[in-house]
């Protein structure tokens, strides 16, 4: 005979049905009945307005199912006694069921997600108790799964969210009608969150409602989500990779060679406005065809990550895990990155770990109370953006964002991330006055959290991804940002260098009858040159918010700002250090970026806007053909001065040399007037030739070149005993090679 469903307390039912309760699988699901019942087993199902609901259990041996009616017991939970298999030693096994409920007219049929065990197990609820899960998205957010049943195969999604302070957490989404019929399970001390709901797939929109300590409900986006609805709208979704990879070649190459080593010449791209209106898909041929063409080693894209403000560089980002969904799906993105590595192009992200917006679906007080923000709003908060700075001490926090890093190695091929803001970071009073920060347990201004974060996460990328870059917008002199993180050092491979962007660029906006009171901003650069292992940005926000283009930085008439643009490129390209341009710098576009326009790509319609794209595109090609330029950037030894003190004529003269010795020579002239007869000595004797001048008539310039073979002549000249008399264009740079 059929046993009676035990008798469950109403007050619990009704905290289930509300996910008030921290374990509703102790309630919901199948439950063994005692011994003395027999081989039975109660199942409960929560089907709230059901005016029917029917279990549906495999039979035994392959015979055809059998039904069981459920009874409603209280708020929507239903229950009902079922038979279990039981082995001849007496061991009993839960049935295999599903659920038919009737709604009026219509009748559906599933599985129960309170049926099966958590989808994480006891390894990865310690590892994220001690922060350090290094493949976190594995198991947070939603991840697809598949389970052998007897009435077929199941394959689902894992739900699972971090939220320790929460007093219940629901899942809503498409496939729930955004109901709350599936209250989530908390998994222990581990503040971690789950459920498994069968038939849950790809593109399905979800949300978690998360009750705060305070007993209010809020509708949240999953931290850890893979994909996201387009903005404005702002559920997390479910989504499942089918990308398969063709950059082998790429990938192989890169796990056994020194990035840091090679040459990179950055090429930083805004995706939504390179070209308004392509996808990841039509701007993985367009780009990759351009950045072929004009010679770059690597892109730097930007925005990347979601975040709520299409019109922005995408640094306050709310998604961490999920590629911005107004170009295309993860996996669109995952083709782009690919078509740049067949073509043989590197890609860096921008990163974000040092601060977060405020924006209440997102991660702001994301269980009710600050768990990603520092709870103390001195050390929580950013003045200069408004936003939420991250608890760098908490274990799960840390572990949060270090996996982040590895997530976009691993899971997107990425080949270097730069990291924005890490000045911000690392001092405690950072844009604060007195009485606005506290100080470290030391007395002292450093965040020491902050910077134990920034070495984990770097140790953790390079060992991991052998071949990949971390690189620091670090804009302070603290010191090992390049350092190793074993000899104390933060462990970034790069830094860039806004030093030399802000003097160079202060330097080039005066006009050249008064550069020569200013040529120490210049030469200074080379005082701490490899002090660290530095990019020389010129970088978006240097075109933005009034600063003027790059172009119209540079004083006179046009064609004086263009050859300047051609000079000042040729400098940067020829100084030690790896070397980063926003686009449109290499066209010499004239009006400052904007989001919704563009490049103006009709200034190439102008030959002298299209001398310039070539003199960059040349500069490229020279750079990558000629070791001297990037073999020995972060070595003293690769780089001596011949003119270091001529601010009268407004020169600067240099060495380059290889690894192996070989050498090449930079003149730059930043006088608007040319220097015939311009003598330099000369770090080697014989035949030398002029691989490139900025002044050519091919760039748009006047044509005062060195042509033919120039020999060195035994007149001793600074210091050296040969030297050469050179033709110095107006506004121009040359690069002298042996012949």
């Amino acid at each position: 005979m059929t046993p009676e469903p035990p008798a469950v307390d109403p007050e619990v039912l009704t905290a289930v049905a509300q996910g008030t309760t921290h374990d509703p699988h102790a309630v919901l699901g199948p439950h063994l009945l005692g011994p003395a019942q027999g081989a039975f087993a109660v199942v409960r199902t929560l089907r709230p307005l059901a005016d029917e609901v029917v279990l549906v259990l495999a039979g035994p041996d392959g015979s055809p199912p059998t039904e069981h009616v459920a009874r409603h017991d209280a708020a929507g939970v239903w229950s009902a006694v079922v038979p279990v298999a039981q082995d001849d030693d007496g061991t009993r096994h839960a049935p295999d069921y599903r659920v038919r409920s009737r709604y009026g007219d219509h009748t559906a049929t599933v599985d129960d997600p309170y049926r099966f065990l958590p989808s994480l197990g006891e390894m990865d609820l310690h590892l994220i108790g001690e922060g350090r899960h290094e493949t976190l998205w594995q198991v947070l957010g939603a991840n697809h799964r598949t389970y052998p049943s007897a009435l077929g195969d199941v394959d689902g999604t894992a739900f699972a969210v971090w939220a320790p302070n929460a007093r219940g957490v629901r899942l809503v989404g498409d496939h729930n009608r955004w109901t709350a019929v599936h209250p989530m399970r908390s998994l222990g001390s581990s503040g971690v969150w789950e459920i498994f709901v069968p038939g849950v797939g790809a593109g399905t929109r979800y949300k978690y409602e998360v009750c705060g300590p305070d007993g209010t409900w809020r509708a949240k986006a999953d931290p850890m989500a893979k994909a996201s609805e387009t903005p404005p709208a702002t559920a997390s979704v479910v989504a499942r990779s089918e990308h398969v990879w063709s950059d082998e070649d790429w990938m192989a190459r890169r796990a056994s060679s020194d990035p840091h080593d090679g040459p990179i010449s950055v090429y930083e791209v805004h995706l939504a406005s390179w070209r308004p209106g392509l996808s990841y898909r039509e701007l993985a041929e367009e780009l990759t065809a351009y950045v072929v063409e004009q010679g770059f080693t690597h892109v730097e894209l930007m925005p990347v990550a979601e975040h709520p403000f299409g019109g922005s560089w995408g640094y306050q980002v709310t998604g961490y895990y999920a590629p911005t969904a107004r170009l295309g799906s993860p996996d669109d993105f995952r083709y782009l990155v690919d078509r740049l590595h067949q073509a043989g192009i590197g890609v860096i992200l921008d990163w974000v770990p040092a601060h977060f917006p405020r924006d209440e679906f997102a991660l702001a007080r994301f269980d009710g109370s600050p768990l990603y923000e520092h709870a103390d709003p001195r050390r929580g908060e950013q003045p200069d953006w408004g936003t939420l700075v991250f608890d760098f001490g908490r274990r799960e926090v840390r572990n949060f964002l270090v996996a982040n890093a590895t997530y976009w190695f691993e899971e997107f091929h990425a080949d270097g991330l730069r990291v924005d803001a890490v000045a911000s970071m690392l001092y405690l009073d950072y844009s604060r006055d007195d009485g606005e920060w506290t100080p470290n347990v030391h007395g002292g201004r450093e965040n020491l959290e902050a910077i134990s974060f920034l070495q984990e996460a770097n140790a953790t990328a390079y060992r991991r991804s052998p071949g990949v870059m971390m690189i620091a917008e670090e804009s302070t002199a603290f010191p090992g940002v390049t350092r190793p993180t074993d000899t104390g050092g933060l462990g970034f491979g790069l830094k860039w260098n806004m030093g030399w962007m802000n003097d160079s660029l202060r330097y080039m906006a005066k006009d050249p009858m008064y550069r020569s009171h200013h040529h120490g901003e210049l030469t200074f650069s080379l005082v701490y040159a490899f002090s660290e292992q530095y990019v020389l940005p010129i970088s978006h926000d240097e075109v933005v918010h009034g600063k003027g283009s790059l172009l119209r930085k540079m004083p006179g008439d046009r064609w004086q700002q263009l050859a300047g643009v051609r000079a000042f490129l040729t400098y940067q390209w020829t100084h030690p250090g790896k070397q980063l341009l926003f686009m449109g710098s290499e066209l010499a576009q004239e009006a400052e970026w904007d989001e919704s326009r563009g490049l103006d790509w009709w200034h190439l319609d102008d030959p002298a806007h299209a001398g310039v794209q070539r003199a960059v595109r040349d500069l490229n090609a020279l750079y990558r053909s000629t070791p001297a330029l990037w073999q020995r950037d972060f070595d003293g030894s690769g780089f001596e001065w011949i003119e270091a003190d001529d601010a009268a004529a407004n020169v600067l003269a240099y060495v380059r040399r290889a690894a192996d010795g070989s050498p090449v020579v930079v003149v730059v002239n930043f006088a608007g007037s040319p220097h015939e007869g311009y003598r330099i000595g000369l770090p080697d004797g014989g035949s030398w030739v002029e691989a490139f001048s900025s002044d050519a008539l091919d760039y748009g310039g006047s044509g005062v070149v060195n042509t033919g073979t120039l020999h060195a002549e035994d007149v001793r000249w600074h210091g050296r005993e040969r030297s050469v008399a050179l033709r110095v264009p107006p506004l121009g740079g040359l690069v002298l090679r042996p012949a």
